[in-house]
């Protein structure tokens, strides 16, 4: 964490520097991304009698694995931002044996869990550098569409929890192209802290690209999610983990 934000400010003073520039031409980035991330973390729900839930130890979540669809969109308009889409299901299972309070419910036995932060994120962003080094700038609107479940073998009213939230994050792009060769490495840092909830996104990369456009690209993602009371859920999450991006540019 203190890397990246490290990383972060350097690169923002650095791309401060610099007047926005426009793209020389209207491209479409289109991808696919597989990530295979661990889990640990704590949820609860608000009020006194519920449990602080460990997501290791009392619902016996390891790892996920995560599909992402990306479009990126740049243009020539200096006025008008580029955009950028990304769909992730991230929604895991899992079932455990550990008694536990959730949404005022006591639940016993066998006890399935759902624990679903599946999100979309619409980037607007500025090119502040476009040449061997690309560095962009804008705004993610983070927008998660999921839930939190809790059910029992032995009966008791199951429990859903909506993940209903937007949240607003800086986006910074770097991307460093090793010339002539079609390699580079880059990283992406989304990231914001709004009282008591915070959430960053970030991801290094290294990665090759052909003159026909085909790329491909790994590298290494963190997701943090802190959230007090949204909706009658706290979370104190972590996703950490390897990633696979197949892309094609045009």
């Amino acid at each position: 964490m203190n890397i990246a934000k490290k990383v972060s400010l350097i690169t923002l003073l650095s791309a401060g520097l610099c007047a926005p520039v426009a793209a020389d031409f209207v491209g479409l980035n289109i991808g696919v991304t597989s990530w295979a991330p661990d889990i640990k973390g704590t949820i609860n729900s608000t009020g006194s009698s519920n449990s602080t839930i460990q997501l290791d130890n009392d619902l016996g979540y390891k790892d996920t694995t995560s599909t992402t669809l990306n479009i990126r969109f740049e243009h020539p308009i200096p006025l008008l931002p580029n955009v950028k889409y990304s769909g992730s299901d991230l929604n895991s299972s899992s079932t455990s044996t550990t008694p536990l309070t959730f949404d005022g419910k006591s639940y016993t036995g066998t006890i399935n869990s759902t624990l679903d932060l599946s999100h979309n994120d619409i980037v607007l962003y500025y090119e502040l550098l476009d040449n061997w080094i690309n560095v962009d700038f804008g705004l993610d609107l983070k927008r998660f569409d999921g839930k939190v479940s809790m059910r029992d073998s032995t009966g008791t009213t199951p429990s859903n929890i909506n993940v209903d939230e937007t949240i607003p994050m800086l986006y910074l792009a770097a991307r460093f192209d090793l010339p002539l060769t079609g390699l580079y490495v880059g990283a992406n840092i989304q990231q914001l802290s709004v009282g008591d909830n915070s959430a960053e996104d970030t991801t290094v990369m290294i990665g090759y690209e052909s003159k026909m456009g085909l790329g491909l690209e790994g590298g290494y993602r963190t997701f943090t999610l802190e959230l007090d009371d949204a909706k009658n859920l706290n979370t104190n999450l972590e996703y950490n983990g390897l990633f696979v991006n197949g892309y094609f540019h045009f």
